[in-house]
């Protein structure tokens, strides 16, 4: 995708250098030698990004910045300093700066840094009219808060996917929130205005499952007094979403596979043939590859369940969406108990973010709720939170003071770790990492992986 690019650098040599380069790689390039001229260019041009040097001429960048983003917020910025000191990155990222880039400038890190600013945008484009047609239909997505690119690209799948009729499989850990996904789907559908029955395959002993989804006659079994209903017979129409699949009994995943294959099912103790136009999703939080490995799961089932693939990451591998999830869920519990709170303080909003959450998004509401509750000042602190020091295992390193160093220990130590968890496999490693292939590749060189 071609940018309109903006590079605004007081040196003739390093400003010419960069243009040329960046048309060479197919983006429309616009040049400004100081913030003023900068400024009048976003005024009367349409740009999508903006590099910008930290010194410039008359004022400095950071000034300019922050005229560029009354103008037009939308506008991406990087600046490029030579300054890598944690004052002028954080400044220049509390004033609206998307990233940084310390002098000399690499030109595969930019390269690499345009190509997902680029992806960024078009997702954000895609997301806004998916939140034009939601809120058409008087539909919100207020429960599914994130910040995280992952989040991005996942909500950005399901409204591309909610068209189509293929079966979608949601895997993730219990409490990331794949219920809510599955309501998002079938609220982009064109099945929005009919039923969205949800069943979840774990809570039923295997003896009721089987009459729950199907239904079944008078007299099937004992206790059967009267012919009932099944699931896949009340969504006629609609969507049926399947929560921990994994646990369905081979017998049912026989009659599930003839109904995905056939559209046909049979009530328990009838041979009566029901033909029922119903979407599945279905979600799950075992490895359903490995339970087929195991034998324990129908492989042909799981590729009809599997057209259209969903992993919601655990909350710890996104932290981003920590605080704009706790800033809602305090606000939701704030108003549900009337309570005079103000907020969170620094140091429990630190620890927020720095717990693991093996209960993931559940666990953090859960959190929430009960720091509402039990607090007896205005503000939550880490007295009210329900883990100590010792449970934060997300330590920041150390470094000189340096913000580049700091985060290339934490980048180093993160992609050390995205190999351990998938032995090795660089692909899998970059979804874990929520970036791309080229950019792991990228990094992988950079810090001397073997």
């Amino acid at each position: 995708m071609a940018l309109k690019i903006l590079v605004t650098e007081d040196g003739r040599s390093q400003r010419e250098l960069l243009k040329n380069f960046l048309c060479e790689e197919g983006h429309d390039v616009f040049e400004a030698a100081d913030g003023e001229t900068a400024v009048n260019i976003v005024k009367s041009c349409q740009i999508d990004l903006i590099l910008m040097d930290f010194k410039l001429p008359g004022s400095n960048g950071l000034e300019t910045l922050r005229e560029v983003k009354d103008i037009n917020p939308e506008i991406d910025v990087v600046i490029m300093t030579a300054y890598s000191s944690v004052e002028t990155a954080v400044s220049a990222m509390k004033a609206g700066a998307l990233d940084y880039l310390t002098k000399p400038i690499d030109l595969d890190e930019l390269v690499l840094l345009i190509e997902r600013i680029a992806e960024r945008r078009t997702l954000v484009r895609e997301n806004r009219v998916l939140k034009i047609a939601l809120s058409k239909q008087k539909i919100t997505t207020d429960q599914i808060i994130y910040k995280s690119f992952t989040m991005e690209e996942l909500v950005n799948l399901a409204g591309r996917v909610a068209t189509s009729r293929a079966t979608v499989l949601i895997q993730g850990e219990s409490g990331t929130g794949k219920e809510l996904l599955a309501r998002l789907i079938h609220a982009l559908s064109p099945r929005d205005k009919m039923p969205l029955v949800t069943v979840n395959c774990a809570a039923l002993p295997e003896t009721l499952l089987e009459s729950e989804l199907f239904g079944h006659e008078k007299g099937a079994f004992t206790g059967a007094i009267g012919a009932r209903t099944g699931r896949f017979e009340e969504a006629d129409g609609g969507t049926l979403f399947m929560d921990e699949i994994g646990e369905l009994s081979q017998p049912v995943q026989v009659k599930l596979l003839r109904f995905l294959q056939e559209k046909q099912i049979n009530r328990v103790g009838s041979n009566k043939t029901i033909t029922a136009d119903v979407r599945v999703i279905s979600a799950t939080n075992r490895d359903l590859a490995e339970e087929v490995k195991k034998g324990l799961f129908r492989e042909d089932l799981f590729y009809r369940l599997n057209v259209v693939a969903m992993t919601i990451p655990p909350l710890r591998d996104r932290r981003e969406d920590i605080f704009p999830l706790a800033e809602y869920f305090l606000k939701k519990y704030i108003t549900q108990n009337a309570s005079p709170i103000e907020g969170v303080s620094t140091e429990a909003m630190d620890a927020l973010l720095k717990y693991d959450y093996p209960g993931n998004v559940r666990e953090l509401e859960n959190i929430i709720e009960r720091a509402v509750v039990i607090t007896r000042e205005k503000t939550i602190t880490t007295h009210d939170l329900p883990f100590t020091a010792d449970e934060l295992s997300y330590d920041y390193p150390a470094e000189d003071g340096k913000l580049k160093n700091a985060m290339e220990s934490l980048e180093k130590r993160m992609i050390a770790e995205s190999l351990k968890s998938t032995e090795g496999h660089q692909s899998k490693a970059a979804d874990l990492l929520g970036i791309s292939e080229r950019m792991f590749r990228y990094k992988l060189k950079k810090y001397g992986f073997k």
